[in-house]
């Protein structure tokens, strides 16, 4: 019994990016208009405001995990962005991870994607050596969810791990406590290299209620842990501040004062802005389609992204072209490789084709033969090829740039004799063993093993990338669907039950549109699987700014090495 394959009802691109701009507007506003106004009677600023006012006039806060924890935790009332704010901004011309608990969510309490997403962005930072700016205002665990939150490796405790390794690392680590800071996250900023804390805010590990409830012992806030007394007796602040306003101002002071990127190295990388792109990025919305069937040249998007260079024409004059040089532009050809400039940064990109190429195979006398490959496949060739690239990026200690569009590998007999196993493996080595910042794109599809060859989420990503218009599974929803409705229809016999063709279509039904849902990036933006969701048009100045992230103080003196490479 089969099921045709569901009608595809698809929305423009313009259509996916203003839903995705209008979820983006309501999850910023954390827990609500009245959370907000109950932060603001209490003196104090919301996340969001504070970290306007800490970064650089004219800059903006390149966001990581907006969409963490989307649509999870209904029966709690929801935990909007996870219930805090993470992203790389700049202050005092220096790139800083952002980290700010949101107490109009819960009270700025940890949930368990609020500690995953704290785990990345601290993981971000480390790559790149980053320093990390705390703005702590939180209740602590979610107790309901203690179980889900405070035990295991990518849990509570990870985070303090973290803050101890970075700072014998020498990453700088600052913490501003605006709020409270109890129990076991008073921990945080007391491993950062420094620590201010405004009055009215409490630092303890446990507040009056347990105090008395423990040892019987009657205190008050400020004699556990308020701001004069850690400035005055405990000595655990390094500076006390009147309010949010004044603390942010001698935070960005702190930072200003700070050598771990010279005045000249800010300076330097301010004005490296490399030439304007070659390609009007609107064109984007006209070339990239998510339809089944329809194809595109994936290089008319990379041309559109990369920047412009001066190259001489058949009149003798000097004409603008595409900064990109193309690697083994005849073979391999259902990945495109090459070298590029972006920002005036130059870089490695890796990208799945999107129409159909011929591939030339060696014949005997009558010549080299043809075959077809497949949009958005990955065959062996072009992973042999692209492994190479990989290597070759890694010697010149140049970023890496995966641009996902893939169902996955080939498969079938031809594929499996021409050594898709071996070639793929070489592929996933390589990127996997790179020291070079890895930059994930995600614009259409990102399936199965193609997504782990293409440095799928556990291969060390640096950021993560993704258009509305992006779907991430194991594999497509219609086929998932025909293999999910089998098993379940067979499980039903077993037990005695009678599949008719209206209960076939009925379980059919229900099963892809619980996979459609699973497959959608919003489901893996919910669940940390990838650091933002971006407006298309906004591409190139999206990875501009994770290039100028990276340049920032990567440490490119790790030698790369392979594990053993099947040939």
């Amino acid at each position: 019994m089969s099921t045709p394959a569901q009608p595809v009802v698809s929305k423009t691109l313009t259509e996916l990016t203003a839903e995705m701009l209008a979820g983006e507007a309501k999850i910023k506003l954390g827990g609500g208009p009245k959370a907000i106004d109950n932060q603001h009677s209490k003196g104090r600023q919301t996340a969001r405001e504070r970290i306007a006012k800490l970064i650089d006039p004219g800059s903006e806060l390149q966001e990581l995990g907006l969409w963490a924890a989307h649509n999870m935790y209904a029966e709690f009332g929801g935990a909007p962005a996870a219930g805090v704010v993470t992203g790389i901004g700049i202050v005092h011309g220096m790139r800083c991870m952002i980290i700010a608990n949101d107490a109009t969510v819960k009270a700025g309490a940890f949930f368990p994607m609020t500690c995953k997403k704290i785990i990345r962005a601290q993981t971000i930072a480390q790559m790149a050596r980053l320093p990390l700016l705390y703005l702590v205002d939180s209740a602590g665990v979610f107790l309901p969810l203690q179980e889900d939150v405070f035990p295991d490796y990518d849990d509570f405790g990870r985070i303090f791990r973290n803050n101890a390794v970075m700072s014998a690392e020498g990453i700088p680590q600052i913490a501003a406590i605006m709020g409270y800071c109890v129990a076991g996250g008073g921990y945080l900023p007391v491993l950062c290299d420094t620590l201010l804390m405004t009055e009215g805010s409490g630092l303890y590990l446990a507040g009056p209620a347990l105090v008395k409830a423990a040892i019987g012992q009657v205190a008050t806030d400020e004699e556990l842990g308020g701001a004069a007394m850690h400035a005055a007796i405990s000595g655990t602040i390094d500076f006390k501040e009147k309010d949010d306003d004044a603390c942010l101002r001698r935070l960005r002071e702190l930072v200003a004062k700070h050598n771990y990127v010279s005045a000249a190295q800010r300076a330097s990388q301010a004005s490296h802005r490399g030439a304007p792109a070659m390609g009007d990025q609107a064109k984007l919305l006209e070339i990239f389609s998510d339809r089944p069937g329809v194809q595109f040249d994936v290089r008319e998007i990379i041309l559109t992204l990369v920047d412009s260079r001066g190259e001489p024409n058949a009149d003798g004059h000097t004409s603008l072209a595409p900064d990109f040089d193309e690697y083994k532009a005849d073979y391999g050809q259902s990945i495109i490789c090459g070298y590029a400039k972006l920002g005036g940064h130059a870089c490695g990109i890796v990208a799945n084709q999107k129409k159909l190429v011929a591939r030339t195979t060696a014949g005997g006398s009558a010549g080299p033969g043809k075959a077809t490959q497949m949009p958005g496949v990955i065959y062996d060739d072009s992973a042999d090829k692209s492994a190479r690239f990989i290597m070759d990026c890694n010697q010149r200690k140049i970023p890496l740039i995966f641009i996902h569009d893939t169902t996955g590998f080939m498969v079938g007999r031809d594929s499996e004799q021409g050594g898709i196993i071996r070639a793929g493996a070489k592929m996933v080595n390589a990127m996997a063993n790179s020291i070079v910042p890895k930059i994930v794109l995600i614009t259409g599809g990102s399936y199965g093993a193609g997504n782990y060859a293409m440095c799928g989420r556990a291969f060390d990503q640096f950021i993560a990338l993704a258009w509305p218009s992006a779907k991430c599974a194991v594999m497509g929803a219609n086929q998932a669907t025909g293999v999910l409705t089998t098993i379940e229809e067979a499980s039903r016999k077993r037990k005695g039950e009678t599949i008719d063709p209206e209960t076939h279509k009925q379980i059919y039904a229900a099963i892809h549109a619980g996979y459609t849902e699973q497959q959608s990036i919003y489901h893996a933006a919910s669940r940390g699987w990838l650091d933002r969701m971006i407006e298309p048009l906004r591409t190139r100045d999206e990875l501009v700014a994770a290039l100028d992230a990276a340049a920032q103080s990567w440490d490119y003196s790790k030698p790369l090495r392979t594990g053993v490479l099947q040939v």
